[in-house]
């Protein structure tokens, strides 16, 4: 769903740990080159189109980390998110 912005190259969602919920979704974008949106405009754009359960409850932008072959690297993106938690709940 987050491809279908104009602004949005590459997307990636990971569970994120949480101590309420035990995991939420948390989005990974690398923007098109020369354009940017801000977060709350891509979480519009997912509320518009997504249940609220499946939300992003942060939208991170940054260059997602990429295998030879132009695979995402997922594992590498979950333990960021994993990271992001512990800096946030202080686990």
């Amino acid at each position: 769903m987050l491809y279908r912005h104009p602004a949005v190259m590459t997307a990636a969602v990971v569970d994120k740990p949480d101590p309420k919920w035990q995991e939420v979704p948390c989005a990974f974008i690398e923007f098109t080159q020369g354009v940017e949106v801000s977060v709350d405009d891509l979480l519009a754009h997912c509320r518009n189109e997504l249940a609220r359960f499946k939300v992003p409850k942060e939208i991170v932008i940054t260059e997602i980390p990429k295998t030879s072959t132009g695979k995402l690297q997922k594992f590498i993106l979950r333990d960021w998110a994993k990271e992001r938690a512990q800096a946030e709940f202080g686990e």
